[in-house]
């Protein structure tokens, strides 16, 4: 039996269809049992409870063979450190109470920076507290390159404003990965259970896009091909974020980490191979995107 925390989001749901069916029992872990419905309808064990509660954790990983876990937050979070380190600590808590041996985190590129990166932050926090786990604990840290999805924060930008901006520069190449490629990578390691001991793999996606690129092709999808990233200054990154119902925890993470990005401070450090490559381009994520966009108009 395997365990997955945040079932019902991007990562987790895939998984869970994936290990179904492979054949493997899962315990699908989240927040809200509504959601999770159609996962107990495709034989999952289903689970409910929050992901800071500790309790809860060890009776979801008790018996499992392997887990998957990550941090979850909201744009709204108040204390985005502690919030992220009661989740992590919870989950440390229900790995050394239960008798899982192997883990997979999902991480992030820049995890092995220890200050200054916004949100990261608190993947390297946790990457840090699972290394002191019990020897025989075994533990893969997969460590995601920037998320298509998280581009679905610029529709209605795009849609207000007529370009995307952010705080990143235009032109610096970012490791960019779909989020089915994640979790297949995730799934794959749970399904093959390949590691021994503390392990690192990046997920970095077909290719490196600059943030001036990513916008070309989504105006592209759009049929506006001259469609303009307008990059702004962490600060004002900062207070757009604010005033658009973030908290000013959140917002200064997510300015900090565009200054991050930019200086190079957060990169990949694996070199491209065939195992850090996934085969999903950002075309087709366009596409889709292209879609959400048109339901806006």
């Amino acid at each position: 039996m395997i365990t997955v925390m945040g079932a019902t989001g991007r990562t987790g749901s895939r998984i869970c269809q994936t290990l179904l069916a492979a054949g493997v029992l899962v315990r699908a872990l989240g927040r809200n049992a509504e959601r999770l419905a159609p996962l107990a309808a495709a034989g999952a064990q289903i689970a409910v409870g929050e992901p800071h509660d500790g309790a809860f954790l060890t009776e979801a990983f008790r018996g499992a063979e392997a887990v998957y876990t990550l941090l979850v937050y909201g744009p709204e979070t108040e204390d985005y450190r502690n919030q992220q380190a009661a989740q992590g600590e919870a989950i440390i808590q229900a790995i050394c109470a239960s008798t899982v041996r192997r883990v997979v985190f999902l991480s992030s590129v820049g995890a092995e920076v220890p200050c200054g990166t916004g949100p990261i932050i608190s993947m390297h926090d946790q990457e840090q507290r699972l290394r002191q786990l019990p020897p025989e604990v075994n533990v893969l840290m997969l460590r995601s390159g920037a998320l298509f999805e998280n581009l679905y924060g610029a529709l209605e930008i795009v849609r207000a404003y007529d370009c995307y901006s952010d705080a990143v520069a235009p032109d610096m190449p970012v490791p960019m990965v779909a989020t089915q490629d994640v979790a297949d990578a995730a799934s794959g390691a749970l399904l093959d259970r390949d590691w021994q001991g503390i392990v690192t793999r990046e997920v970095l996606g077909q290719r490196d896009i600059s943030y001036a690129q990513a916008t070309q092709l989504l105006g592209a999808a759009i049929g506006r091909p001259d469609l303009a990233y307008v990059p702004v200054s962490p600060q004002e990154l900062a207070a757009a974020l604010r005033e658009a119902g973030y908290s000013a925890s959140v917002a200064d993470c997510y300015a900090e980490l565009g200054e991050a990005i930019s200086s190079g401070r957060v990169r990949a450090q694996e070199t491209r191979s065939p195992a850090n490559t996934t085969a999903t381009p950002f075309e087709d994520f366009a596409q889709t995107w292209a879609a959400a966009y048109r339901a806006l108009l």
